[in-house]
């Protein structure tokens, strides 16, 4: 599959640099001509000499080499790959790409570019928990920039977590999905909701739950990866819009609902959002004072039932309609219950009870249940899940990977 395509690879600096030596190894097995751009810190790591030795061609190191820019300027270094691989993407580097600088060699070909990128992050578990390094890595996910890694486990600086440089035959088996155009849903349709609703109180109040939409937002993305015409229809987040993704934002249950209604029909719904249960049944025209007569008595309404009401439609219920069970006890037995109630294909339940850091945080523990029982999910980053679901999903309506089984 990689027989005479043309990689670029951007080595950055960090210990997880060694990886890519290997790395090289394996594309050229594999058929693939490999061009390197290596930064100054890589140059700490690994020599230009040992990489050059592998991919049997010149390394490109400064943006300023008179002689590299007469034969090989940087624009055309970028634009004679069929892809662009940066491993590993160090903290540094991946923060130039999320603002656009272009003050040295690498990120001046990253940012002069028109082919795909694929980035292996790799650095100490703080560094990638950082919000500076999150917000970095959301705006590169919402350009279309695609991710394998990090991994967790035990990494150079001798502590235990997230931050793991991909193994090198995990890349290759990216780079060959970038490349083969994985567009398994390329048909497909699909529904995603995400994020929380707001239930106004009065002008100024509402109510709503700790939903960052975090979740939702990376399932559409994972969906729209994979070809499909994704329509996301999202509450108030901060979330960017994923690429390649129609968001639809709406405030509150009811605009929702309708916003969903106005989607169907679809192949796929999958129902993420995090939808107040309740709404205060006249909210208030005015700001609600404080007169001296105690808190005022606020009449509730129940929300409509989004997730039932789409898996209980007639002639355009999607095929397959997956919701979500947010459970703070009995997480997998509630979800069950849920399932036969509203009706729905699957459910993936996850427990947000105090400490578990779902609502707001980075990672997610998932226990998909179906008719055929339960399939409980190792902890992973929201993101994984994203990505194993929509393979899940692509499975189930039978559109095999291209390529494989």
């Amino acid at each position: 599959m990689l027989q005479d395509r043309r990689i670029l690879l951007i080595i950055a600096g960090g210990i997880a640099a060694y990886k890519s030596l290997e790395l090289i190894r394996r594309l050229r097995e594999r058929g693939a001509a490999v061009r390197c751009i290596m930064t100054a810190a890589a140059q700490h790591f690994v020599t230009p000499l040992s990489v050059a030795s592998l991919t049997e061609d010149k390394v490109y190191t400064d943006l300023w080499s008179l002689t590299d820019e007469s034969e090989m300027g940087h624009i055309r270094l970028s634009r004679e790959a069929d892809l662009v691989v940066v491993a590993p993407a160090s903290a540094d580097l991946i923060a130039r790409m999320a603002t656009g600088l272009a003050d040295d060699l690498a990120t001046t070909a990253l940012l002069a570019s028109d082919k795909p990128v694929l980035i292996a992050p790799t650095m100490n578990l703080m560094m990638w928990a950082h919000p500076a390094t999150r917000m970095n890595v959301a705006t590169l996910d919402a350009r279309g920039v695609r991710r394998v890694g990090p991994g967790s486990g035990e990494l150079a600086c001798g502590e235990v977590g997230s931050g793991r440089m991909a193994e090198p035959l995990e890349i290759v088996a990216a780079i060959e999905r970038v490349l083969a155009g994985d567009a398994r849903l390329a048909e497909k349709r699909v529904l995603v909701t995400s994020g929380p609703t707001r239930e106004p109180i009065d002008p100024v109040r509402y109510i709503s739950n700790h939903s960052s939409g975090k979740q939702g937002h990376a399932i559409a993305a994972a969906l729209a990866a994979l070809g499909a015409d994704t329509v996301l229809v999202s509450g108030p987040t901060q979330e960017p819009a994923p690429a390649g993704v129609r968001v639809v934002p709406v405030e509150t249950a009811a605009e929702m609902l309708a916003a969903c209604e106005a989607a169907l029909p679809v192949d796929v719904a999958v129902m993420a959002a995090a939808v107040a249960d309740w709404r205060v049944e006249t909210a208030g025209r005015h700001k609600l004072k404080k007169d001296g007569g105690g808190p005022p008595v606020l009449r509730l309404a129940e929300n409509p039932d989004i997730l039932a009401a789409v898996a209980q439609r007639g002639n355009d219920r999607p095929a397959l309609v997956i919701g979500f069970a947010a459970e703070t006890d009995d997480v997998v037995e509630n979800a069950r219950r849920k399932r036969l109630r509203k009706r729905c294909d699957w459910i993936l339940a996850n427990d947000v009870s105090p400490g578990t850091e779902t609502f707001g945080g980075d990672r997610n523990t998932i226990h998909l249940v179906d008719a055929d029982g339960i399939e409980d999910w190792p902890v992973m980053s929201k993101r994984e899940v994203a990505t194993r679901l929509a393979e899940r999903i692509a499975q189930h309506l039978g559109t095999p990977w291209p390529g494989g089984s």
